[in-house]
């Protein structure tokens, strides 16, 4: 679990809400809403649980905040302790304020409270002093042309501060997540030549959208020698470096958070972690003769929603459709329409948080990113087509209505840019277009190639041996969960393979074990059954690669028994699996040794839910499934 609130610095104690003592008196036994009152922060609610039997604790508080994406907790049950958020389904329980929806995922930060002899009771927060507030620069004037912000793609940017410039998050190639993201707006043509000569690269996390090692690679043919700043996260930004062979060839610096990084007498930058995500995402905050740009990335709650107000710039993630859920999952309530109404649902309230959050920060300009991507392959038409993601120009003109007019916004295309001296001095034109004859959207995309690279995972002789499930999951290293997971090898189109590997696996013990069966009794289990295509899974398993392809890149189908979002198992193969892939070198080479005749007897597991495998081929399976592939391209015009 996530434990105490990540970042947390000793700081000074503030008095948030008062509870009146008539209101004190009236507390039931359980969970209270209270409001806020005496001119105390009296826009906000707070969660107060009273429990008598508890003489060390009697009373629990914390503010009515859900740290997903900041909805408020609701009262189900009045006997229970849980509280169920209206955003989301999250739930807390009250009594130890942890999340027990996702399960074993987070703490929330708890307030004191102390009664007064009038009888009421003051509720306090501590409140760190945050890092910006103890160094302020003056902000000096800026001439035109000296700072200024050029669009690339997606969520890249190159920052032009005098004479230095800074990249931020540059994936200009190939595709992310396996095959499932693929950019949206084609990169300016000299992106290459641009990215060599800059100064510096921040890095925001280790999504492929993010960190492109693909980009990477060509970087690194023409220098090597660029310092790429990542935050000091737990899980490594760079823990897959080696396997893409690259640990060496990058100068990759690793920064503590909430501390300046001088890269000039002029610039520097802090990078700011995450407050649900403190283990992967990461926003920064760039102080360039006193002027500040943030750029919250990705961020869900970024430094646990306390940042610096007035900046001269903001940027952020804007579009949704960034997940496996709901639109890969399948099963009771995931109809097509249920699942057309909480995209709908979802994207609004994205909006309106984003909106919130540019409220509380009130830059001069804000900018809608990160969300630039396309599902391009042919099979992923069905994401393509339902996948609905926010459009900036609405996140733009609720800002505007909001907030009046107040906050400038702009909505970057490829090769665009923003002059800050220009918007400072109040120029209504300080911005430029892309120049002309710039190719604005992608049409052409390295689909036969990344393809090319997946399938070749289908013939390797490790799944010809029945102890891969085994060896893989121990490899994994997650256990003493309760949960059955299932996995079914598929075709394009998520139909099972009679032909393909069917693999359950429990989670309950020490060590996770492989099942020939379900069992015969699961009450009080946990199921989790995904569909995955049979090449992208091979792939992954073959080089110990996160599962973040599989559920964020849409290349699986899922059904859940019963409809929980189980984090921990997510998080741990999203983010946790080891830094070395699984040894696979003793069951290769015990697969060259046999006989022609022995290899066509190894057999894959059943695709039936219970009795004994059905004794299928493996090297059929592959065959099968080249097959079905190269017959849905042709048809689809993929193939010619």
């Amino acid at each position: 679990m996530e434990g105490k609130p990540c970042g947390l610095k000793e700081g000074h104690i503030v008095e948030v809400t008062r509870v009146g003592a008539e209101r004190a008196a009236q507390l039931r036994t359980g969970v209270n809403i209270i409001s806020g009152s005496g001119g105390i922060e009296c826009k906000n609610t707070f969660l107060l649980y009273k429990d008598e039997t508890n003489f060390e604790q009697p009373l629990v508080a914390c503010r009515n905040k859900c740290k997903h994406q900041g909805g408020r907790f609701d009262i189900e049950d009045s006997s229970s302790c849980v509280v169920k958020c209206t955003k989301h389904g999250w739930e807390l329980d009250m009594s130890t304020l942890a999340y027990t929806n996702p399960p074993d995922s987070f703490f929330q930060e708890q307030l004191v409270v102390e009664e007064n002899e009038d009888g009421s009771l003051s509720l306090y927060e501590r409140q760190p002093p945050q890092p910006w507030e103890l160094d302020v620069r003056p902000a000096l004037p800026l001439q035109p042309g000296e700072l200024v912000l050029t669009y690339f793609t997606h969520a890249c940017f190159q920052l032009k501060f005098g004479p230095l410039t800074v990249f931020f998050d540059p994936w200009l190639t190939g595709p992310a997540f396996l095959r499932g993201w693929w950019l949206m707006h084609e990169p300016p043509a000299d992106w290459l030549d641009q990215l060599a000569a800059c100064d510096a690269i921040y890095i925001s996390h280790l999504h492929s959208d993010h960190l492109s090692y693909e980009t990477l690679a060509r970087l690194v043919q023409r220098r090597k020698d660029i310092p790429i700043y990542v935050g000091d996260l737990s899980t490594p930004v760079f823990l897959r470096a080696e396997q893409h062979g690259l640990k060496h060839q990058l100068d990759i610096r690793v920064c503590q958070f909430d501390r300046w990084v001088e890269l000039s007498e002029d610039l520097r930058f802090m990078i700011l972690m995450d407050g649900v995500h403190p283990a992967m995402d990461t926003a920064i905050l760039l102080d360039y003769k006193g002027h500040l740009i943030l750029n919250t990335v990705d961020c869900t709650c970024p430094n646990g929603a306390r940042l610096p107000t007035n900046v001269d710039v903001m940027m952020s993630d804007f579009a949704g459709g960034a997940s496996g859920f709901p639109m890969t999952f399948f099963g009771g309530r995931y109809t097509e329409q249920w699942k057309e109404q909480f995209i709908a649902n979802e994207r609004q309230k994205l909006l309106y948080y984003k909106a919130g959050v540019v409220g509380t920060v009130m830059p001069k300009l804000y900018i809608p990113f990160a969300g630039y991507f396309v599902e391009a392959h042919p099979g992923d038409e069905y994401l393509r087509r339902t996948n609905k993601k926010n459009d900036p120009a609405d996140l733009c003109s609720l800002i505007d209505r909001q907030l009046k007019g107040r906050v400038n916004t702009w909505r970057p295309l490829p090769g665009g840019k923003v002059d800050v001296a220009l918007l400072l001095e109040g120029k209504r034109q300080f911005w430029t277009d892309p120049p002309p004859g710039t190719k604005i959207m992608k049409t052409q995309w390295r689909l036969e190639e990344t393809d090319a690279k997946l399938m070749e995972a289908l013939y390797s002789p490790v799944f010809q041996n029945t102890c891969w499930p085994q060896q893989y999951f121990e490899w994994a290293g997650f256990s003493n969960y309760n949960l059955v997971l299932r996995v079914v090898e598929t075709d394009e189109h998520f139909a099972p393979l009679a032909s393909g590997w069917n693999v359950l696996v429990d989670f309950s013990g020490d060590k996770p074990l492989v099942l020939p069966a379900l069992p015969g009794d699961m009450t009080g289990r946990n199921y989790l059954e995904v569909r995955v295509r049979a090449h992208v899974f091979r792939y992954t398993v073959l080089n110990g690669e996160l599962w973040d392809g599989i559920y964020i890149g849409f290349q699986s189908r899922i059904t859940r028994d019963p409809d929980i979002f189980h984090f921990k198992f997510w998080d741990h193969f999203q983010i946790n699996l080891p830094l070395e892939a699984p040894d696979w070198s003793p069951m290769v080479e015990a697969s060259r040794k046999l006989p022609p005749r022995a290899k066509l007897g190894l057999q894959a597991c059943s695709r039936r839910e219970t009795g004994p495998p059905n004794r299928t081929l493996v090297l059929a399976a592959a065959a099968t499934l080249s097959l079905a592939l190269l017959f849905q391209m042709a048809r689809t015009g993929y193939v010619r």
